[in-house]
């Protein structure tokens, strides 16, 4: 590749990297391409401050621990962006950049490419968030934050050359709430990779818990609904009368013990394993070997709108899928997922049941879920897009 393509800074402050997978998967495409990609991004413990990965460069920083609550909050989003600002003005001053390329949460990063921009520096914003409505599965409450976080989308959005978002709902979220216009806004989908389509062998001591596994992927957080999956699985036992059935939730988790105080109080503790975070081959080792997956995140405003990537991981693996009925499980789900009525673990355990009798229907369903991921959903369509953005912004 020519080595006169743009150099690119990504910053990102709510994960660490490689560990956050839409920035690596953007950061490698790029690279792939042969532009320069450093990304700055918290220092995970174990990490150094500098190396290169796969080809990207990483500028890393120590990110204290503030708590959970909203103040804490708003301390670490303010710590992010100081020193994200800090870290961007250094790269530019030394290795003067060509694209700064923020991805949110949070929405303050902006602050970073204020002065580039005005020096003629391309602003990239990731919008893998709506933090407003993320605010509000939260907290469940309207006020001087929300009203706060929503005037930060949209500076966010104004500034930037061009936004990225991750599916059409937030494209005209950005339309018409943060007023970009729809042509400087670009989709790119989270996707698994095709490789993933390659199926790893089950695990057999998981295999022999019961005669239907249930499984769950994802990282854990009030929003998430987990509570309702566990619900639904009450009322698989109880209501629906079916008991050999085991439970495996894969993933790291907020807080933990409202949860396994929920499954205790329901009688259900000895058939669901909680097992924290896994790295990839083992959380594709234990779905490869359970029966029915769940996308149980309930209706609201965030959720309604975003896109559940453990949706598509299950259909990569072809695994039967329940979830809830809302726009983005439809379009990623299409005719491969069994839907239930919104927020209702009850409608939920009925989908359950109607899967665990029905073998043949699971088969289908999983076939077409790979169907999916194979003709569309991959992250390789995806990455057409991004870099198809990255070639009209470096004019080649």
């Amino acid at each position: 590749m020519s080595e006169s393509l743009c150099h690119i800074v990504m910053a990102v402050a709510n994960n660490t990297y490689p560990s956050d997978v839409r920035v690596r998967n953007e950061a490698l495409t790029l690279v792939n391409e042969g532009y320069k990609v450093t990304v700055v991004a918290p220092r995970g413990s174990a990490q150094s401050a500098q190396e290169t990965v796969d080809g990207v460069h990483v500028l890393r920083y120590n990110l204290p621990t503030f708590g959970q609550d909203k103040l804490a909050y708003v301390f670490e989003f303010m710590y992010v962006t100081l020193v994200t600002m800090l870290l961007v003005t250094k790269l530019w001053l030394s290795e003067n950049f060509d694209v700064l390329h923020v991805h949110n949460p949070p929405d303050t990063l902006f602050f970073a490419g204020i002065v580039p921009r005005l020096f003629g520096k391309k602003f990239v914003f990731d919008h893998h968030d709506l933090a407003p409505e993320l605010f509000l599965a939260k907290y469940e409450t309207k006020g001087v934050v929300y009203s706060a976080l929503c005037l930060l989308e949209r500076l966010s959005c104004q500034l930037a050359t061009h936004v990225i978002t991750v599916n059409e709902s937030y494209k005209a979220n950005d339309v018409s709430r943060n007023k970009k216009r729809a042509e400087d806004i670009v989709v790119v989908r989270n996707g698994p990779h095709l490789n993933h389509l390659e199926l790893p062998e089950p695990d057999p001591e998981l295999r022999q818990k019961a005669s239907i596994l249930f499984g769950y992927l994802g990282h854990i957080s009030k929003q998430d609904g987990v509570d309702h999956l566990i619900q639904a699985l009450y009322h698989l036992k109880n209501d629906f009368d079916y008991d050999d059935w085991f439970c495996v939730i894969i993933g790291p988790a907020d807080d933990l013990e409202p949860l396994t105080t929920l499954a205790q109080d329901l009688e259900l503790s000895e058939k669901i394993l909680f097992t924290g975070f896994l790295p990839d081959t083992k959380w594709r080792k234990a779905l490869a070997s359970v029966d029915i997956c769940v996308v149980p995140d309930p209706e609201n405003s965030l959720n309604e709108k975003s896109t559940m990537i453990k949706l598509m991981e299950y259909m990569a693996l072809g695994k039967a899928t329940v979830a809830y009925d809302m726009t983005e499980n439809r379009f990623s789900g299409g005719d491969a997922t069994l839907y239930a009525q919104a927020s209702d673990p009850v409608d939920l355990a009925r989908q359950f049941s109607n899967l665990v009798h029905d073998e043949q229907l699971r088969a289908k369903l999983g076939e077409k879920g790979r169907a999916r991921i194979r003709a569309s959903l991959a992250w390789e369509f995806s990455a057409e897009q991004l870099v198809g953005l990255y070639k009209r912004i470096c004019g080649e």
